[in-house]
């Protein structure tokens, strides 16, 4: 770029900072009515006047940098921060970040209009060199914000798979120092991750003496989820616990036999109820059919 360029360019964003820092209130109640502004802050509108003009702060610092087109410039930091917010509340309400950025580029028509009334003077930059930056620092807003509407709904996604996974595994008190863990479903290495943390804190958090790994909902399990559930035998062997799988399928039976895995050391039962009633009489407790009074 040459120095005449540059120097136009410092110019316009000089007299963009001037313009929004002159015209920060009016922007900002022109913002707080936008539908960006107006779907999170639904209680109180000078709430949203405030979130709209540090906005319009940040983005004044933006322009005094000059680096219109940069998303590192300083000054989009806080526009993360308090945008940022505001897109992970509307991706919990089904936004899209595609939608999100649609309406932070409608943000751009009331500054637009307010900056096409300025009066001008010998002092001004060219409306047309005023209008461009203004163009182009809202378009580096955008995309500011949809990578930011991208990344809290990333987050959010592998928040909700994690509570999912802590859901889809329950661990289920049975008898004093028993508990069990229904499985149902397919097992993979994340959810075997997740039922070998929520055991051990369960052995802890409940003293359980007795564990009970039930499979019988699970359809299919690989030589990975074998072995995860292995470890899982073993940590609760290290946590003072004796841990039996119960409910293993026929096609499971066979699985584990061609994969050649060693289940020698694993106490198995046919059912849950078998793997209760074992423990049962481990502690000296026997179950017996209610007689028939009548």
């Amino acid at each position: 770029m040459r120095v005449s360029e540059q120097e136009a360019v410092e110019s316009a964003a000089r007299g963009l900072r001037a313009f929004l820092e002159s015209r920060r209130e009016q922007i900002a109640r022109r913002w707080a009515d936008a539908p960006l502004f107006r779907a999170v802050f639904t209680v109180s509108r000078d709430e949203a006047v405030e979130a709209c003009e540090a906005v319009v702060d940040a983005l004044s610092e933006v322009a005094s940098t000059g680096r219109l087109e940069d998303v590192a410039a300083p000054g989009f930091d806080r526009v993360r921060e308090q945008l940022g917010r505001m897109s992970e509340a509307r991706s919990r309400t089904g936004s899209s970040p595609a939608q999100i950025a649609d309406e932070v580029a409608a943000l751009r028509a009331p500054v637009a209009e307010l900056l096409r009334a300025e009066p001008a003077d010998a002092s001004a930059p060219e409306a047309a060199e005023s209008m461009l930056a203004l163009t182009v620092l809202m378009g580096t807003l955008r995309l500011v914000v949809m990578q930011t509407a991208l990344g809290s709904g990333q987050e959010l996604i592998a928040r909700q798979r994690q509570q999912l996974l802590e859901v889809a595994t329950p661990v289920i008190s049975l008898w004093e120092g028993v508990v069990a863990v229904p499985l149902i479903g397919t097992l993979d290495s994340a959810r075997s991750q997740v039922v070998m943390e929520s055991l051990l804190e369960s052995i802890v958090d409940r003293r359980a003496r007795y564990v009970i790994l039930d499979i019988t909902g699970v359809s299919t399990v690989d030589s990975l989820v074998a072995q995860h559930l292995m470890k899982t035998v073993a940590a609760a062997r290290l946590m003072g616990a004796e841990c039996i799988v119960s409910g293993i399928r026929p096609a499971i039976a066979r699985t584990v036999v061609h994969l050649g895995i060693d289940l020698g050391s694993v106490l198995t039962r046919a059912s849950l109820a078998d793997a209760l009633a074992h423990v049962l009489s481990r502690q000296g407790i026997e179950v017996s059919p209610r007689a028939d009074t009548r």
